[in-house]
């Protein structure tokens, strides 16, 4: 039986990240992979130029089109830039609510360009993520949708706590932004916390991490798996992406979607 997974997301011409990676994600674990662009964008692994948001009417009419035939067993989005395209997404979800839901915040690319507003937080936090079965912000995004420092793992940990009493079930934050010698993973699942350690990359930068690591959750999903499977499986898979992953010459990793395959 065919597992399907859809991702709502930016589209990174370079197929590092965005719907490009999560593509590439669902088919290494087995899935068939759907996928509607959210915006376009003009960049490479080394950062974001410019950006043309799609219409959010477009966006939720594809996704609508998609959603006429196919039930995916896991939907997950990332970049959605403006309130208006939040809504729009917000709409599409909440007619398929026992679809596990992957919420990938991004707030701010790699490079620290912003890819989604002020207005933009402020509906995600209403609408999207009392709806999502797992969040999964950096530092950063930790930070914005709080209103709170999250600099080590302590602070991380009363961010996972402040995201599920806003209303995500779940939530995973991640630590390659966290001032800890090791990067920590910390997963709170409404009842109890799991850390996830590993070293940190000697590297400039790495590439597209985020959308592997949140594609694998939402594929496994998509297959039956648990929540803590899931998120377990996705961060074994990533570890060895990362280490066969391709390194430019301006410094930066691209981890290896092939190595997330069994």
């Amino acid at each position: 039986m065919v597992a399907w997974a859809l991702s709502i997301a930016g589209s990174d011409p370079s197929g590092g990240a965005g719907i490009q990676a999560d593509l590439k994600a669902f088919h290494a674990r087995g899935t068939w992979g759907c996928a509607v662009p959210t915006l376009l964008t003009v960049q490479n692994p080394s950062g974001v130029r410019d950006v043309h948001p799609v219409a959010p009417e477009l966006v939720e009419a594809q996704a609508e089109a998609v959603l006429e035939e196919i039930l995916p067993g896991a939907v997950k989005t990332g970049t959605l830039h403006n309130a208006a395209m939040v809504r729009a997404v917000s709409r599409v979800l909440a007619t398929r609510p026992q679809v596990p839901y992957v919420l990938d915040p991004i707030i701010l690319s790699g490079t620290g360009r912003r890819m989604l507003d002020d207005h933009g937080v402020w509906a995600m936090t209403e609408l999207l993520l009392p709806r999502c079965t797992l969040i999964t912000p950096n530092a950063q995004e930790a930070s914005v949708l709080t209103r709170r420092p999250v600099r080590d793992e302590s602070e991380a940990r009363e961010a996972a706590l402040a995201l599920q009493a806003l209303g995500a079930r779940a939530v995973l934050v991640k630590g390659g932004h966290l001032g800890d010698a090791d990067a920590v993973d910390v997963l709170f699942d409404g009842a109890k916390f799991e850390t996830f350690t590993h070293p940190r990359l000697d590297v400039a930068r790495v590439h597209g991490s985020g959308c592997l690591l949140s594609a694998v959750i939402t594929a496994e999903l998509a297959k039956g798996a648990t929540l803590a499977a899931a998120v377990r499986a996705a961060k074994r898979l990533l570890a060895r992406a990362l280490e066969r992953g391709h390194r430019l010459a301006s410094g930066v990793l691209l981890p290896d979607p092939h190595a997330l395959a069994d």
